[in-house]
């Protein structure tokens, strides 16, 4: 196959894949609305107990002092640096129902059939869950600055890029991960399961629920070891950053306002010693490409296996 036809025909069923996501119009406005759901109970039920952890870390004399908006404006940006990290990868879930449905329809058998390269149907999968999920969570993002613009703003316009490419690599590793699970679901309400154990236990793993300096040592090294861990570093770090010089110019003592960062995980270390930005970005780009990886090694297996099973059944008929 010409790679002008490759890419022609990897175009064209990426963009079937699209209109069917967005077609659902009921699957469209709840991954839409959920990460604005998980936002609200942030400010609800978890505000007042992040800004108790940021208060703990200083003394009364700099809290009576220190104006409001930077308070609420740092737990502003783990709230929403939060929501960014588990969307990513949940609503992956979700806009890979397409691969699931063409399964149970048995369109992937006919578009198997077909005379299109395996590659085609892997890659179109790929990328039209990676575009569905973007909208989504870029419209979270949105939503996000709008929210930190009132409770406290504190990023520079280069951070905000960064935040771009933060989520864009955030929701590579969850499209690359999801696909990898849906290869082998075989219905939507296992897609829905998967994906409601997936946003209850990724999380806090990745620590997007719960401060990662808050848990023990060894739970902590563990999580760290976990590549989903540095999407949430990386949109912590950019979101969070800039409250250090926001900090030091509020008459905290340097020491003491890096404490702060820590706590909530705006630096993020590893057996002790902190992670640099770039290794953060190799750690996911490498875990995006060993995972989208297996989902080309688990269609190639199969599409092997289904031609052992043909040449089978053929040999046997002919044998008759």
């Amino acid at each position: 196959m010409k790679f002008k036809t490759f890419i022609k025909q990897t175009a064209a069923f990426t963009a079937r894949n699209i209109k069917i996501f967005f077609r659902d119009k009921g699957t469209f406005i709840s991954a839409l609305i959920a990460p604005l759901v998980i936002l609200l109970l942030y400010v609800l039920f978890l505000d007042g107990v992040l800004k108790d952890t940021f208060e703990s870390n200083l003394p009364q004399e700099l809290l009576e002092t220190l104006d409001s908006k930077i308070i609420n404006g740092f737990v502003a940006s783990f709230e929403v640096a939060s929501i960014l990290a588990t969307c990513g990868v949940t609503v992956a879930f979700v806009a890979n129902m397409a691969m699931v449905d063409d399964r149970l329809s048995g369109a992937r058998d006919d578009l198997m059939i077909a005379p299109v390269n395996r590659a085609v149907l892997v890659l179109g999968y790929y990328f039209a869950t990676a575009v569905a999920t973007l909208v989504v969570c870029y419209t979270a993002l949105g939503a996000g600055f709008i929210y930190l613009a009132v409770s406290g703003w504190a990023m520079t316009v280069l951070d905000g890029f960064a935040l771009l490419l933060d989520v864009l690599l955030t929701v590579l590793f969850g499209t690359a991960l999801s696909s990898v699970v849906c290869n082998f679901l075989k219905s939507r309400g296992a897609v829905s399961a998967v994906s409601t154990i997936v946003s209850t236990v990724y999380g806090f793993i990745c620590g997007a629920y719960y401060p990662i300096s808050q848990f023990g040592k060894g739970i902590a090294d563990t999580v760290m070891c976990l590549p989903g861990t540095y999407c949430t570093a990386l949109l912590r770090t950019h979101m969070s950053g800039e409250f250090l010089n926001k900090f030091i110019a509020a008459g905290i003592p340097e020491d003491v306002a890096k404490t702060i960062l820590d706590s909530l995980d705006t630096n993020m270390y590893f057996f002790d010693t902190q992670v640099p930005v770039w290794a953060m970005y190799t750690v996911v780009a490498c875990a995006v490409l060993v995972l989208v990886g297996i989902f080309v090694a688990i269609n190639l297996v199969r599409k092997r296996r289904g031609n052992k099973v043909g040449t089978t059944r053929k040999t046997v008929r002919d044998g008759k």
